[in-house]
């Protein structure tokens, strides 16, 4: 990640062709799961490498994936929004939110993030995967070799949990 930030920083555009050989996977996958196009996420992975390229001089992020995933996600999200997409990608977007909607006032970050820590790894990961990058229940269950109703039960179980820790923050849901 280093070698390739250095690249962007000497404005060598070798940058671009080792970000997209090393992370356009990554990056095409969470535009998908959000846009539920490919062309769309196409696009927004070459969107993302041209916004690496005009961020890096002001930035040098340490590690490179989490960097380019949240430019993926936010142009992703600007593009479904600009588009005015009616349930894109089998209506899973926005499923997740409607399972994620009773619990979360949008200024809640920092105690989301407190609580998440608190949890084990594997339910935290699962929980991440399904509410950051929009991942289907079923690819969750295959990345972690669990089975789906696993996954649906964490799931459930992490929002109650999420529910009774931020009431007991004093967050008004």
């Amino acid at each position: 990640d280093a070698d390739i930030v250095t690249l962007y920083w000497a404005r060598d555009e070798q940058a671009i062709a080792q970000t997209a050989q090393k992370f356009g996977a990554y990056c095409r996958k969470i535009a998908m799961n959000l846009l539920g196009s490919q062309e769309d996420a196409e696009e927004c992975e070459n969107d993302t490498w041209m916004a690496a390229w005009n961020s890096m001089p002001q930035n040098r992020p340490d590690k490179l994936a989490p960097y380019l995933g949240r430019i993926t996600r936010n142009l992703a999200l600007d593009l479904r929004e600009r588009q005015n997409a009616k349930k894109r990608g089998g209506g899973q977007t926005e499923t997740v939110l409607e399972e994620l909607e009773f619990c979360l006032p949008a200024e809640t970050a920092r105690s989301i993030s407190a609580f998440l820590r608190s949890q084990p790894e594997q339910a935290r990961n699962i929980f991440i995967r399904r509410y950051r990058y929009c991942d289907a229940t079923a690819d969750i269950a295959k990345r972690y070799g669990i089975g789906e109703s696993k996954v649906r039960v964490t799931l459930h179980r992490m929002r109650t949990k999420l529910k009774a820790y931020l009431e007991k923050e004093g967050v008004c849901l």
